[in-house]
């Protein structure tokens, strides 16, 4: 149910390859890009929680991955900056949408206005990831993280995810409307009997997705 964002060994993400786009044409870029925009869709829409594991460089459309994660575990080595304002663009994988969704609007400026490199603990000070490990330790400790919610209802998981994704976007009235409608889709499933069975019966709860 969970699922792992990774790369290669020394780069998460390094954005957009520059020496390919060099000679493209204005409608071969945005045709390009229009490819970036339904995958930043697609995992943006994605029912399941996504963890990012940042186990080196995301620069560019690789830092807008880790935001657009659900959440974020970085190596020590991982390295992050928005760098488009240098190039004369600007982030558009979602970038200054999320981004200040993590981070506040004041230092998200900071981030993309500048351009700058910021370090594994700067983003986990940000925002930008919940916990930074130790290099050799990454993939050990997200697949942990996302065993322990793969123990969990997945209903429950998927409905959670949705209203707090919708909570970004609304006003707090409609968005607890918005979250008792998700939660009352739980009370007749089979999940929530099994899980209040196995409370009472001292026994780890077998859920079905159902």
């Amino acid at each position: 149910m969970c699922r792992v964002n990774r790369r290669g060994e020394k780069i998460f993400n390094a954005g957009g390859d520059l020496k390919e786009r060099n000679n493209m044409t204005d409608a071969q870029w945005q045709q390009q890009h229009a490819l970036f925009e339904k995958c930043r869709i697609a995992l943006l829409d994605c029912p399941v929680p996504v963890i990012a594991a940042v186990n080196g460089a995301a620069y560019g459309g690789g830092l807008e991955t880790v935001v657009t994660c659900d959440f974020a575990y970085a190596a020590r080595r991982a390295r992050f900056a928005l760098t488009e304002i240098k190039i004369g663009i600007m982030p558009g994988g979602m970038g200054t949408q999320n981004l200040p969704r993590a981070v506040g609007i004041r230092r998200a400026k900071e981030i993309i206005l500048t351009g700058k490199p910021f370090s594994a603990d700067e983003a986990l000070e940000w925002g930008v990831v919940n916990k930074v490990c130790d290099d050799d330790k990454l993939m050990e400790e997200v697949l942990e993280t996302a065993r322990t919610i793969c123990n969990n209802a997945p209903l429950a998981i998927y409905q959670a995810k949705k209203s707090m994704n919708v909570s970004t976007q609304v006003d707090l009235k409609n968005g607890y409307a918005f979250e008792i409608e998700a939660y009352n889709r739980l009370v007749p499933t089979e999940d929530r009997l099994e899980g209040v069975r196995a409370f009472n019966e001292k026994r780890k709860p077998k859920f079905q997705g159902k």
